[in-house]
């Protein structure tokens, strides 16, 4: 009898790039990008202000076209044709819809998919019920605080099922306990689901608690620096001498 072992490191990556460049008139803001993301890896993209992180984010999204290299996803060569359902996006910014409930906010990304009502509202209640927001599940966008808020857009993201979650520094605005507990949350709901992450971060300690590789990347024009591993178990404290460490020497080579 066959038995299969799951691999998640093996296989077609979840994100590959070759030599990524972009250029915005005269500026040159990514210069000959490669990188692979594993499935069901965490990757942070590391690096100070105007380095090009978000950019890079924006054309493995398949909102950005690159002037040079080549992109695949999930084996997919075509990001513009990839299903759906195979990415999701994470904004700095909620971008809750301010006259839909918490409800239809979550469902909102599966009216895509054609499911229908009921089965949509199911679905969000699930998720809701993962990130503990089953109680306000009829509460507008108005009522909730900046991390309920951030809740919310964490299962929209996630209640597609996405094969592969892009974060672009989505709990920067969060005041440091609430970005602790949304740290806690995304990697409960990581472990449970699988998802690959791709997320942006000029925060080292960050980087560190959740990433297994960060990227770093260096500015104008932004070009990868160098990728580091982080061997730690999860979960990480940073106050932990190790750990506190690899925070220092990541901030060293910033």
């Amino acid at each position: 009898m066959n038995v299969h072992q799951p691999q998640p490191y093996v296989g077609t990556p979840a994100i590959a790039l070759t030599g990524i460049g972009k250029s915005f008139d005269a500026l040159r803001v990514l210069d000959d990008i490669s990188l692979t993301v594993r499935q069901g890896e965490v990757v942070a993209l590391l690096g100070t202000s105007g380095c090009g992180k978000s950019t890079l984010l924006n054309i493995i999204a398949g909102l950005l076209p690159p002037d040079s290299g080549a992109i695949s996803m999930n084996g997919d060569v075509d990001v513009a044709q990839s299903s759906s359902g195979d990415i999701a996006y994470m904004f700095q910014e909620d971008r809750l819809l301010p006259w839909r409930n918490t409800r239809a906010n979550v469902a909102f990304g599966l009216e895509a998919q054609s499911f229908d009502r009921r089965t949509r509202h199911a679905k969000a209640d699930a998720m809701l019920a993962h990130v503990g927001l089953s109680d306000f599940a009829k509460s507008w966008p108005h009522q909730l605080s900046g991390g309920m808020r951030s809740r919310v857009a964490l299962a929209r993201s996630l209640v597609v099922e996405p094969r592969i979650l892009l974060m672009d520094e989505p709990f920067s605005k969060l005041d440091p306990q609430t970005r602790s507990q949304m740290h806690g949350e995304l990697l409960r709901l990581q472990a449970i689901h699988g998802t690959t992450i791709l997320f942006v971060t000029h925060d080292v300690e960050e980087a560190v608690v959740l990433a297994d590789r960060i990227v770093v990347m260096s500015p104008r024009p932004g070009r990868i620096r160098s990728i580091e591993t982080v061997d730690f178990p999860r979960p990480r404290i940073p106050t932990d001498p190790a750990i506190n460490e690899q925070i220092r020497q990541l901030r060293l080579e910033l």
